[in-house]
């Protein structure tokens, strides 16, 4: 299945283009057989380091995971100071003898629901506003879904921000919310990053194009979560919003500046249409404009994939959401330095991830190694289910050192399925199902958690691990059907 060159997948007009010439290659809306060749839009400057939207991602998210826990933080003492509740959050080691204390009770509950409104909110206007900016990306170009959520976010931040100075209700938290998710916040962001690698890259190439895009997450993640706590001990709240809010417009005056189009845009493309809507529905409902050739069978793969990539990110963010209050309470009772470290270790996780994907696609081909990385995730979560110190914590987490490999395969194996003109489309897709995925495994783990620990205070990582079976399966078998397929067509022709 891995052609060792573009032609098995990019139309020829593609092909001839060089590297200051970019053909339009939404297919589906062009007039004439034949499209000549334009000169892409090329930006103020041009960047020469072998970069080209990796930086926006990196900033983005950084500046996601600087702003989330900070947000809840300021939630949490908000709620307490309006509730006049002056204790501190209590930890799972305090003595079991002490009742709870109700007021305390009161601010966790009502701190959770305003995380909960929050994101659903955000969930409820991406769902609506990312497949339409993802289809129109097909037509328009990728920069402008690079600019205008990393504005939105910035707007966000400055929502924040006043709310922080005049004391204002955190109800206002909820607005900026709604403001960045009318811009397509950091799913925009995601699938115009995605799609723009895909664009850029070919078909040998594109899977560890899009592990580095993955590395970028786990690395501004990790850096952010160094500087956050540490930055809010020290001043507060709002000095870190502050950086934030420069972070986003840092991001968006690089796209602005150094990214340039990976194709030529449609000036004449409009946003607000049902078309692009129906493209994404022609994209799942057909398999999209390259299922011809395969039929069902192409389809089927398709939604395969989606639901592998579903089942995969939802026991990540899902477990994820643990790891703390798992590694506080009893038998463990680790302070914030062992915290950190576990954090840290984690987050590693995408370096070591990233370089054994280049080492195992030398031999390998992708499905395999998506196929070793989540071995590597189900031993790890199965380790984590029965830790009961802090050694065999730590080998969980050195167990887990290639759980990132199997999603950027899947990202990569969904992008080859579709039509070059249809990435856009793909990607805005899978940045919703990942925001559904947030929601559910922070719902169902969560919710399990507290279920289990009078039988087993791990069953929520073991769970996890039962689910990845679904994916591997699935993944191991398309791999063997698509090699019989290929063997065949080989022996016909």
């Amino acid at each position: 299945m891995e052609e060792p060159d573009t032609a098995a997948i990019l139309p020829g007009d593609v092909l001839a283009s060089t590297d200051d010439e970019l053909t339009n290659v939404s297919g589906g809306l062009k007039e004439e057989a034949d499209v000549p060749t334009t000169r892409s839009v090329r930006p103020p400057f041009t960047c020469r380091l072998p970069v080209s939207v990796e930086p926006v991602l990196f900033l983005s998210m950084f500046s996601l995971a600087l702003q989330a826990p900070l947000s809840t933080q300021y939630l949490w003492d908000r709620i307490s100071e309006d509730l006049g509740y002056n204790g501190s959050k209590g930890s799972g080691c305090s003595n079991g003898s002490v009742p709870p204390d109700p007021l305390q009770k009161e601010v966790e509950t009502l701190t959770a629901h305003w995380n909960l409104y929050i994101s659903l909110g955000g969930f409820s206007v991406g769902l609506l506003v990312v497949p339409l900016l993802g289809s129109w990306s097909d037509l328009a170009g990728r920069r402008r879904v690079l600019i205008f959520p990393n504005l939105g976010l910035a707007l966000q931040a400055v929502v924040y921000l006043v709310v922080m100075y005049l004391k204002l209700p955190v109800v206002y938290f909820l607005v900026g919310r709604l403001l960045s998710g009318l811009s397509g916040d950091f799913n925009a962001i995601l699938a115009g990053c995605f799609s723009y690698v895909a664009d850029v890259s070919d078909r040998r190439s594109r899977t560890f194009r899009v592990a580095v895009l993955e590395a970028c997450l786990g690395l501004s993640g990790m850096l952010a979560s160094i500087i956050g706590g540490q930055w809010r001990r020290a001043q507060g709240y709002i000095n870190p919003f502050w950086l934030v809010l420069a972070t986003n417009l840092a991001s968006a005056l690089y796209a602005y500046l150094f990214v340039r189009e990976s194709g030529t845009p449609d000036p004449s493309a409009k946003l607000f249409t049902s078309r692009h809507y129906k493209a994404v529905w022609h994209l799942f409902s057909t398999g999209g404009s390259t299922s011809e050739a395969g039929g069902r069978y192409h389809r089927c793969k398709l939604w395969l994939y989606m639901l592998c990539f579903f089942l995969v990110v939802t026991v990540h963010f899902g477990s994820r959401d643990l790891y703390v209050l798992y590694e506080l309470s009893s038998p463990l009772c680790w302070g914030p330095a062992l915290i950190g470290y576990g954090s840290a270790a984690q987050h590693l996780a995408y370096l070591t991830s990233l370089l054994g994907l280049k080492l195992m696609q030398r031999c390998l081909a992708d499905s395999w190694v998506a196929l070793v990385g989540l071995a590597s995730n189900i031993t790890g979560l199965v380790v984590f289910s029965v830790a009961d110190n802090t050694n065999l914590m730590f080998t969980g987490y050195g167990l887990c050192f290639l759980f990132m490999a199997a999603t950027p395969v899947i990202r990569s194996k969904l992008s080859k399925l579709v039509d070059p003109s249809e990435q856009g489309a793909l990607f805005a897709s899978v940045a919703c199902v990942e925001s559904l995925c947030f929601l559910v495994g922070s719902g169902v783990f969560n919710s399990l958690y507290p279920a289990t620990l009078h039988f087993m205070k791990g069953f929520p990582f073991l769970f996890g691990a039962i689910i990845l079976f679904i994916p591997a399966g699935i993944i191991g078998t398309l791999q063997c059907l698509d090699q019989r397929r290929d063997h065949r067509d080989a022996t016909a022709s």
